[in-house]
C-alpha cells in the first residue's frame, strides 16, 4: 500500500507544481488531483519525470451516469479523460455518477449506471486504465445518488469487469454508515482506489472518530495493495505531517 497526495485539496491556493514539489520532499513517491482540464499536462509530466512520482488517480471531464440521455456525453469525456491519463502515465480515473433524478425510480437510475459502465469497459481496457466510481454522503453531497457502499457493490458485480471498480472512501463512508473494516473487506475485489480523511471536518487522519491505524492494518493484511488517497484539508503543517504518513507507509511496508 501507498500513500496518493491529493494536490487540489493540500495545496488549492498554491502552484499546483510545487505541491508536487513539496509531497516528493516528505518522502512519499505519489499524488493525485481533481480536474485535469485547464492543467498544464505537459508541465506536470515532466515534473513528474524530474521528481520521480506517480500519477495515482485524477478524476474523469464527464461524470453523469444516472441520465441515458447524457451517457454518450459521458462516453466522450472519459475518451478525453484516457488521453489525458496517456499523457501522464495515469492508471486510474474517478467518477461520481451523478445527482438523483427526480421522478426516476432508482432501479431506473441504476440500470443506467450499468449500462454506462458497461459501454465503458472497452474504452478502458484499451487504453490499461481503470475506473473507479465513488459513492459520497448525502451530507456534504447532497441530491447525490449513489450513497451506500452495497449499492455501489452491486453496481460493480452487474457490470463484472476488472476495468470498473469502486472507490472506497472511508470518510464517506464512515458518515453514511460506518462499519468501515468490514464493509471494505467484504468488498475488497471490487475497491480499485481508496481515499482517506479525518470524521469529522475532512481533516488529518488522527483528527476525529476512524481508527486509520487499524483500518490501513486490515487492508493491508486482506491483501489490498492500491493506493490510498489522502483527501482532506490540513489544520497542521503539511510537511511534517506527510513526513509522518511517509514513516507509516514504510513501517506497513515491513
Amino acid at each position: 500500500m501507498k500513500f496518493s497526495v491529493c494536490i487540489d485539496i493540500m495545496w488549492p491556493q498554491e502552484e499546483f507544481l510545487e505541491g508536487m514539489e513539496t509531497v516528493r520532499a516528505t518522502g512519499l513517491s505519489a499524488y493525485e488531483f481533481w480536474n485535469w482540464q485547464g492543467k498544464d499536462l505537459d508541465a506536470i509530466f515532466r515534473r513528474q519525470q524530474e521528481l520521480g512520482l506517480t500519477p495515482a488517480a485524477f478524476c474523469t471531464k464527464e461524470w453523469n451516469l444516472v441520465d441515458p440521455e447524457q451517457r454518450g456525453i459521458f462516453l466522450e469525456g472519459l475518451k478525453e479523460s484516457l488521453a489525458a491519463a496517456g499523457r501522464l502515465g495515469c492508471k486510474t480515473l474517478i467518477s461520481q455518477v451523478g445527482s438523483a433524478m427526480p421522478g426516476v425510480s432508482r432501479e431506473r437510475q441504476t440500470e443506467s449506471i450499468i449500462q454506462g459502465l458497461k459501454a465503458a469497459a472497452p474504452l478502458l481496457e484499451d487504453a490499461g486504465v481503470r475506473l473507479a466510481f465513488e459513492p459520497l454522503n448525502a451530507i456534504d453531497h447532497g441530491g447525490y445518488f449513489l450513497e451506500r457502499s452495497g449499492d455501489a457493490l452491486e453496481i460493480a458485480e452487474a457490470v463484472d469487469s476488472p476495468w470498473v471498480t469502486i472507490l472506497f472512501d472511508f470518510y464517506h463512508q464512515q458518515i453514511t454508515e460506518g462499519d468501515l473494516i468490514r464493509r471494505s473487506l467484504s468488498m475488497l475485489g471490487r475497491i480499485g482506489h481508496v481515499h482517506c480523511a479525518g470524521n469529522p471536518g475532512r481533516h488529518e487522519l488522527d483528527i476525529g472518530e476512524i481508527r486509520y491505524d487499524a483500518v490501513f492494518r486490515a487492508l493491508r493484511d486482506n491483501g489490498y495493495s492500491g493506493f490510498l488517497g489522502l483527501e482532506y484539508s490540513p489544520t497542521r503543517d503539511r510537511l511534517t505531517e506527510l513526513r509522518k504518513l511517509a514513516q507509516m507507509e514504510a513501517d506497513f511496508a515491513k
